[in-house]
């Protein structure tokens, strides 16, 4: 049987390429970190040419990429991709990249990572994973969610919708959870030992299995719907990032180990290597069976069995030419002993055991060579050479493992530097989102880190020589220590005084304007069309709103004065406006707005009251049990923020007890919602911070905070690191005031910070708790 040769490679993204889809036959659509989507047109062959146009270009990394086919109300179906900007972006094929989309869905709070479109040819919907650690439910037509996924304690990084009334995700908190389409979890089991991060139904020919996964332990692994696994597929030697199922029932692969594998059954039957570390993507196409892929040197690639679909020969021997050129770090072979490896002569006396085998050969020149064992064509094949990897002299321990360069990230003054490990052999973008994954951060430091790292490193990476060295501890231009803080130029390490007491106040002020900006405007259009003028926003106010929202980002950029001399008054009505007398599924742009201006503008308690206006919203009331998430959230984050400005700390301490009595209802809501949690102690730290400065006369109902802190700290529900770590910060603060820490029972908060040291191991953490327990 035929194996699939390269088809064509398209050229164009400017940066990785991490998402890939086929919408036709003769159609591929791509997303980039170059912040673009783009449409791919085959116009004509043999062979194979396509014209490219950009469907969407925004102003931050696109992650994720789906098709829905044609339905009663788009005839040429719909792109939807989503990404760092937390909005999900769904537009009709041909129009214009500057033009409003057909819908904008709003409701995640991190990067859209995950999309999957649900076989409904009569009414789409759409299923999304996120870094927020929730998965949503679209119903596309009308804009809205109609479900959120809870339960996940980390990224949900892969989604499935699997049929009409079942979906699934796959979470790096290695699980993987089955659902019905109203929400409800129906089963919960682990997915394997590392994180999971790829999921794809199964033909029925591969029965009893259902369905596939696969992630950093780089298994795949097949399941029954019930969670019985029924095999594993072994093969790739790093991460698998995308599964695909091929029309026949074979399925395909994806990893960091450069390669995309074709499976039948068990068995590898082909390896397509590629001349880049990352191999982001891999889709099928259900007509032809041609498949494309997406990867880290910036192409996308298309794949045929078919001869009349196959590239020319000139472009098949450079794509060939350019897998042999590529340079291999030492590190992605492991351990290598130059004078046991074979010669060159082994390749024509041996035949390889299986598809895909590698095997290294040391060259007459003393250079050592990889190739891999190419089943179909009976040969080994050169697939680049190994190099010694930068660093390889002075590798550092980390975890049980060797690194090339552990480096100190400084994230908040006076606590302990997070640790940054990185080998050459890894993929920098995929380093520093793994370490902001692993940290709880925020997406805004993914560009910081990439580039600090590549800064560093000198760059090295897949194809370069392994005589550019990287720079010495002498060099380093962040002190012996290595240490990088966001934001920072070079700075000498400085000592590290305790976490505790807390000195500042802490807002949560990240958002996505110019998506809110879109989002705002499409409502309003939509109340208006639907006879509802009455309840949108007046002609001035919308062409005054985007000016005022980039006035707002600016005055909340981190180079901005600390106290912005701007009138938002106009900005902060319209805010209310949309929060009280908008419907409810249409709020949460108002609020979203309201809590951003909260960190900079007095008028947001002096011209209204919030607790009347959350209430009015049904988000958060000190009275009533909160249902929805997201505004619950969205109003803690408010509290949170007013705390940066005097009269935002004066109306914190004149109602003390009802936004302490409203964030103990939130918090006893949605104990296994991260996101909820996180604003919760984030509250919860700016008033320990108030308390510690200005003591607690007349807080009567400050030691209710104490106790909601030590109920989330004590909860085995809570499990996510950086709730765990604000929370031990509120405490410890908390406990620095006297008149609280001697109503506290030491014993219960000595058992919770052990529950805490068990649950989470990060130093940070430990020694956070071990600074807790001495103040008792």
């Amino acid at each position: 049987m035929a194996d699939y040769k390269l088809s064509a490679s398209l050229q164009g993204h400017e940066d990785d390429v991490r998402a890939v889809a086929f919408a036709s036959a003769t159609v591929v659509l791509s997303a980039s970190r170059d912040a673009t989507v783009r449409v791919w047109t085959l116009l004509s062959g043999p062979p194979p040419k396509y014209d490219d146009n950009i469907s969407s270009h925004g102003d931050s990394f696109v992650n994720s990429i789906a098709y829905i086919p044609p339905y009663s109300s788009n005839s040429n179906g719909l792109i939807v991709s989503g990404g760092k900007s937390a909005i999900i972006d769904v537009r009709q094929p041909g129009q214009p990249p500057d033009s409003d989309p057909y819908r904008l869905l709003l409701g995640h709070q991190g990067n859209v990572c995950a999309l999957d479109v649900g076989s409904d040819t009569k009414k789409p919907w759409l299923v999304s994973g996120s870094w927020d650690a929730s998965a949503m439910i679209w119903d596309v037509e009308k804009g809205e969610p109609v479900a959120t996924l809870e339960g996940h304690e980390a990224s949900v990084w892969a989604v499935l919708a699997y049929d009409q009334d079942t979906v699934i995700t796959a979470c790096a908190d290695k699980s993987i959870r089955i659902f019905r389409r109203n929400g409800n979890l129906v089963k919960k089991f682990k997915g394997g030992d590392d994180v999971v991060r790829a999921l794809c139904r199964l033909p029925a020919s591969s029965a009893p299995a259902q369905f596939a996964s696969a992630g950093n332990d780089g298994i795949i692994r097949l399941w029954t719907l019930e969670g019985a696994e029924i095999a594993q597929l072994h093969g790739h030697e790093n991460f698998i990032y995308s599964l695909a199922a091929l029309p026949n029932g074979e399925l395909l692969s994806s990893s960091e180990d450069r390669t995309v594998r074709v499976w039948r059954a068990t068995d590898c039957i082909q390896t397509i290597t590629h001349p880049a570390i990352s191999i982001w993507s891999v889709a099928a196409n259900a007509e032809t069976g041609d498949i494309v892929t997406g990867a880290s040197d910036k192409i996308v690639r298309v794949f045929s069995k078919s001869e009349e679909r196959h590239a020319d020969a000139q472009t098949i021997k450079a794509f060939e030419e350019s897998i042999k050129a590529s340079s291999i770090p030492q590190q992605a072979m492991g351990e290598i002993n130059k004078e046991q490896l074979p010669g060159p002569e082994f390749l024509t006396q041996k035949s390889g055991t299986k598809e895909g085998q590698v095997q290294m050969i040391r060259e007459h020149n003393g250079s050592v060579t990889a190739h891999q064992w190419s089943s179909a064509a009976s040969q080994w094949v050169n697939v680049g050479t190994v190099v010694d990897a930068a660093g390889s002299q002075a590798k550092q321990e980390y975890m049980g493992k060797q690194y090339d360069y552990v480096f100190d990230v400084d994230i908040t003054e006076g606590a302990p530097p997070l640790k940054l490990p990185y080998n050459v052999s890894q993929n920098p973008w995929e380093a520093a989102r793994k370490f902001i994954e692993d940290n709880e951060l925020p997406l805004s430091y993914l560009d910081q880190v990439a580039q600090f790292i590549t800064t560093n490193t000198q760059g090295v990476s897949l194809g370069q020589s392994g005589a550019q060295q990287p720079q010495t501890a002498a060099q380093d231009p962040y002190g012996s220590e290595r240490r990088y803080r966001p934001g920072e130029g070079p700075a000498e390490p400085a000592a590290r005084p305790k976490a505790i007491p807390q000195k500042e106040y802490l807002s949560i002020v990240s958002a996505t304007f110019a998506p809110m900006t879109k989002k705002i405007e499409e409502l309003n259009k939509q109340l208006v069309s639907s006879g509802q003028k009455g309840s949108s926003l007046n002609p001035q106010n919308i062409a005054e709103l985007s000016s005022s929202i980039k006035m707002l980002e600016k005055s909340l950029a981190p180079s901005a004065s600390s106290q912005s001399t701007e009138n938002f008054d106009a900005l902060v009505d319209i805010a209310v406006h949309i929060s009280t007398q908008w419907p409810h599924s249409d709020k949460i742009p108002g609020l979203d707005l309201y809590r951003l201006l909260a960190a900079v503008s007095p008028s947001v308690v002096t011209s209204h009251d919030p607790i009347d206006i959350f209430a009015t919203a049904s988000a958060l009331s000190a009275h009533d049990t909160p249902t929805h998430a997201p505004t619950a959230m969205l109003a803690l984050r408010f509290y949170a923020n007013i705390f940066k400005h005097a009269t935002g700390r004066a109306y914190a301490r004149s109602h003390l007890s009802d936004i302490i009595a409203a964030t103990s209802r939130a918090i006893t809501a949605f104990m296994n919602n991260r996101n909820v949690l996180s604003a919760a102690m984030t509250v919860a730290i700016n008033y320990s911070v108030l308390l510690s400065r200005e003591g607690t006369e007349g807080a009567h109902d400050a030691p209710g905070l104490v106790a909601d802190v030590i109920k989330v700290l004590g909860s085995s529900q809570v499990v996510d690191s950086e709730v765990l770590y604000r929370g031990l910060i509120a405490l410890g603060t908390l406990l620095s005031v006297q008149e609280l820490k001697s109503g506290v029972e030491t014993a219960r908060v000595r058992d919770v910070c052990s529950r805490v040291e068990k649950t989470s191991k990060e130093p940070r953490i430990v020694n956070v708790a071990g600074e807790v327990r001495a103040l008792l």
